[in-house]
């Protein structure tokens, strides 16, 4: 499993169970960080925190394109892989669209339900259709830092 895979891997489990049991994302993954041997991967924790910080954007997105499905109605793991995807694709432009959707796939085949991996490919080939991208400009832009 690639550095990347763990990370994803890492931050879908915090934000998982951060949804599940209504706690603070940030919070449980710097709690998760005191305790964790080997530390907790620097990509992780940008995850958890983009996916915190951008939440209501990709909730949106979800609602808009999970047609027939309410987002508290999704198995949690689709919710939390669905919010990981969507950030990469829009807030990490060094991460291709079809990076950030096959890992999202791959995740779902071996931690969701047998229908998961498709619906997710579905949601997030809509988003990435939806979506206009602005390349970032040679002043700098907050979408590259650390993805």
């Amino acid at each position: 499993m690639s550095a990347r895979r763990k990370a994803r891997k890492r931050a879908l489990d915090v934000l998982f169970e951060a949804d599940l049991r209504g706690l603070d994302a940030g919070q449980l993954l710097a709690d998760r960080a005191a305790e964790a041997q080997p530390p907790i991967a620097p990509y992780a924790q940008l995850l958890v925190d983009g996916v915190v910080s951008h939440q209501d954007e990709i909730d949106n997105l979800i609602s808009a394109h999970a047609h027939g499905w309410t987002l508290p109605r999704l198995p949690g793991v689709d919710r939390a892989l669905l919010r990981i995807a969507i950030y990469e694709v829009l807030h990490c432009p060094d991460v291709p669209d079809a990076v950030a959707i096959d890992e999202a796939i791959e995740l779902a085949k071996s931690l969701s339900t047998d229908e998961s991996a498709g619906f997710l490919n579905g949601v997030l080939g809509a988003v990435v259709r939806g979506t206009t991208k602005e390349l970032p400009t040679a002043a700098g832009s907050e979408k590259l830092t650390g993805c």
